[in-house]
């Protein structure tokens, strides 16, 4: 597959479903390749007297409401995919009803077997963060999902601050992590949106070999709501895709191809030819010193097939500077 493209909308919704609308219109005209959905129950995820309770409160969406807008989104996007990130039970039966493509699963619940091996149990993608976790935390939780053979995993590291400075994404252990577990890996990026690193440390992400790329996207983030931080108005996240596929593109495959008509032209153009260096009348037994290797615009014996010719004779008058080739010279007796 091609690299996968996550738009998160997070908390960026501030609560409102038509900043949400807002948001997966942005997500699917980027043609992303899904739109992932923070879906929680904020009473059974977080005890009434956290701090962050009551902000939290004012960012719930209802199930009605989500069941809503997973139904806009099929209807307006049909091939953007709806992921669900679920911290709790009662949610993960709420986006099997309403038919959910994938989950993720929070970092935080790295260390919950019962919620992990729940969403393992139905059998979809699950989208593994892993960011800020050991790798006890995480190969115990790959364990628990592997459990279940048809359970798909896919790794999604990130710097747990938002926005995250360039110097902390450690993109060398992202990769260490493919290799240790041998699984995808995707890359959340939360850099600064107001920085150029948001483009290009994604595009380096790409660069070292990421099969997906996870990004925050918001409806408007000059008004510095919820999760704006990380997060790309719809105008960047257009961009921001084009960007990836560019880079994809660019990136190519890992085996040899067939020349191009520009790369032909390219050789006939500027690979040196054996050539005449001075009017070889015919007969002349050819030496090194009557031969160059030069760019002639056409394609002939490249230098290092000289010992084709040297010590043979030649069979017709050569001008100086024309090609030289088999044709031209006495057949080598075999030896």
């Amino acid at each position: 597959m091609g690299v996968y493209v996550i738009a998160d909308m997070a908390c960026s919704h501030e609560g409102d479903t038509g900043l949400a609308m807002k948001i997966i219109d942005g997500a699917g005209q980027a043609e992303a390749d899904a739109i992932q959905f923070q879906m929680w129950s904020l009473d059974d995820m977080m005890v009434p007297h956290h701090h962050d309770f009551e902000k939290n409160k004012n960012l719930e969406i209802s199930r009605e409401e989500w069941a809503s807008l997973a139904q806009y989104t099929r209807d307006l996007y049909p091939e953007m995919h709806i992921i669900a990130c679920v911290y709790e039970a009662s949610s993960v039966d709420f986006a099997e009803r309403i038919g959910v493509d994938a989950y993720k699963l929070h970092a935080s619940d790295l260390s919950n077997p019962h919620l992990v091996k729940l969403v393992s149990e139905l059998g979809r993608r699950i989208d593994l963060s892993v960011g800020a976790s050991t790798l006890d935390e995480i190969s115990s939780a790959i364990q628990w999902i592997r459990n279940v053979p048809e359970a798909e995993i896919w790794l999604m590291y990130g710097y747990q601050n938002f926005p995250t400075p360039s110097h902390e994404a450690h993109m060398k252990y992202m990769m260490k992590l493919k290799d240790l577990f041998e699984l995808p890996v995707g890359y959340q990026d939360h850099s600064d949106s107001d920085s150029e690193a948001a483009f290009w440390l994604p595009a380096a992400a790409l660069g070292l070999g990421v099969d997906v790329l996870e990004k925050h996207i918001t409806h408007d983030r000059s008004l510095h709501g919820v999760d704006h931080e990380a997060a790309l108005d719809p105008s960047e996240f257009l961009k921001f895709v084009e960007m990836v596929r560019i880079v994809e593109g660019a990136m190519g495959i890992s085996a040899p191809k067939p020349f191009s008509d520009q790369e032909l032209q390219y050789r006939k153009y500027a690979r040196k030819s054996i050539v005449a260096a001075r009017d070889l009348p015919s007969g002349t037994n050819l030496s090194r010193d009557d031969l160059l290797f030069m760019r002639s615009g056409e394609l002939g014996l490249p230098p290092d097939q000289d010992y084709r010719l040297i010590g043979q004779s030649t069979t017709r008058n050569i001008a100086a500077y024309q090609l030289i080739s088999d044709k031209d010279v006495t057949s080598r007796q075999p030896s």
